[in-house]
């Protein structure tokens, strides 16, 4: 699509959100219904294009995608009524007498770009948020999962006329034609590297912007662990999509004391859940492309591989590799790995991890093995991090419940169930004043002390 029919295609957008179709909360309703029948309709076709794009099987694309998209539908359709209703807040006595709230509204035109490693949720969840808080929208898939943008494309315009919610394919060229255009509300998933260039044209702009990054987020395993149970949560959570999951525990700091126990138990999981010969499992995702296969193997140190390392350059897969006695200095931890790559480091005092972290980038998600209650506060209190788990990985970001999102250098904002909801909104502060009564305290000349003293009066 040319710049000019980028051009034209927001214009037709920016009419029909104008023309206030998208306002009734009716409406909302009646089109999340219409997008869960059509996900539900192209299951399979899901299914079969997350399957071509990344090698997941059936099962895991419903667990990782197209469920956990029917999930925040759901939500969002029992829920948007309230969601939508204006809040009453309290009012002052010296605005007396008025009555004061909060009133969520849409941003109006957004602009949706989604990434390639969880392309079916990543798309379609904020998409549902985006619907729900009354948004017209224009959806940019990434050119890296063609197969599955294909059907995104597919379900979105089976659903909707793109006056109100269009697709747009490509690569670098739409994107940058996008991110010159003024949309009123940008919703990115990505690199950091490619948000800094978001944030930079919304900038240009003043575009109000949620930025969901990444980094390397750790996970810290102490003597007081379950070692077994941590080794076969962390392997789910370090392996699934072929470690290409941005809340995937990057790297593993285990106390010395457990970390033999710790690196037995991890490859005992790792021929338990993949099989003595990973390549070969049907079941086991593949890497997204040459470029980000070769890039991974680069971060493969033989010498210090105890599980894996083989690799499938023609099928592109890289079996589940575990690197063991690991420096800072190791090139597997100059960089966010996104792959199924699990370095191992040792630490001696948990004061020490606590103050080294502070001093890194602050992390997408962090996870803390441990059945002591003051290190779990401590990481909790002390550390800043977009959010995590005790004693599991990355099923904090599956629940409409709570809020999913980056912090610092891992992101801004957040999305899912309510938090996605007020993404997608802005609350307008609005005082109702009635005409019945008028006080005069506040207008010239000011002799009066009757204001003093009914802000002293709100205040004790």
């Amino acid at each position: 699509m040319t710049s000019q029919e980028i051009r034209a295609l927001l214009e037709t957008q920016r009419v029909y959100y104008r023309s206030g179709a998208t306002i009734p909360v009716k409406f909302r309703i009646e089109q999340l219904k219409r997008l869960y029948a059509t996900v539900k309709k192209y299951q399979n076709e899901v299914n079969d294009a997350l399957n071509a794009d990344l090698g997941k099987s059936h099962y895991e694309s419903f667990m990782c995608e197209s469920g956990l998209v029917l999930t925040e539908i759901s939500y969002m359709i029992k829920h948007v009524k309230k969601f939508a209703k204006w809040k009453t807040v309290r009012t002052p006595m010296a605005q007396f007498p008025s009555h004061s709230y909060k009133q969520p509204v849409p941003y109006g035109n957004t602009l949706i770009m989604s990434p390639w490693n969880y392309p079916f949720l990543l798309t379609l969840d904020p998409l549902a948020d985006a619907i729900a808080a009354g948004n017209t929208a224009i959806v940019k898939p990434s050119a890296y999962s063609p197969a599955t943008s294909k059907i995104v494309e597919k379900i979105i315009r089976e659903c909707f006329s793109p006056e109100y919610v269009a697709v747009v394919t490509g690569g670098r060229a739409e994107n940058a034609a996008l991110l010159d255009q003024k949309f009123d509300f940008i919703f990115f998933t990505g690199s950091q590297a490619v948000g800094r260039e978001v944030l930079r044209h919304a900038a240009e702009h003043l575009t109000p912007t949620v930025l969901e990054l990444g980094g390397k987020s750790p996970c810290i395993v102490d003597q007081s662990a379950n070692v077994k149970l941590a080794a076969k949560r962390i392997v789910f959570g370090k392996y699934l999509n072929c470690g290409q999951t941005c809340v995937a525990p990057d790297y593993i700091l285990c106390h010395k004391s457990v970390k033999d126990e710790f690196v037995k138990a991890v490859i005992a999981e790792i021929k338990q859940q993949y099989g003595e010969n990973p390549l070969e499992n049907k079941d086991y995702g593949k890497i997204i492309n040459e470029k980000h296969f070769q890039r991974l193997c680069g971060l493969i140190d033989p010498s210090k591989v105890v599980i894996g390392g083989k690799s499938d350059a023609k099928a592109c897969k890289i079996s589940p590799t575990v690197m063991d006695h690991v420096t800072y200095d190791d090139a597997v931890m100059g960089e966010e790995i996104f792959g199924p790559i699990m370095p191992i480091l040792s630490f001696e005092y948990f004061d020490t991890v606590v103050d080294d972290l502070k001093k890194k980038e602050k992390p997408l998600a962090l996870y803390l093995f441990t059945s002591d209650q003051k290190q779990i506060k401590r990481v909790t209190t002390e550390l800043s991090y977009g959010g995590g788990c005790i004693n599991d990985v990355i099923i904090h970001l599956a629940t409409s419940e709570m809020g999913f999102g980056g912090v610092g250098e891992s992101g801004m904002g957040a999305y899912h169930g309510k938090e996605g909801f007020d993404a997608f909104s802005h609350y307008k502060s609005i005082v109702d004043k009635k005409t019945w009564l008028d006080l005069p305290m506040r207008y010239q000349p000011y002799q009066s002390k009757l204001y003093e003293k009914l802000l002293h009066l709100f205040l004790k």
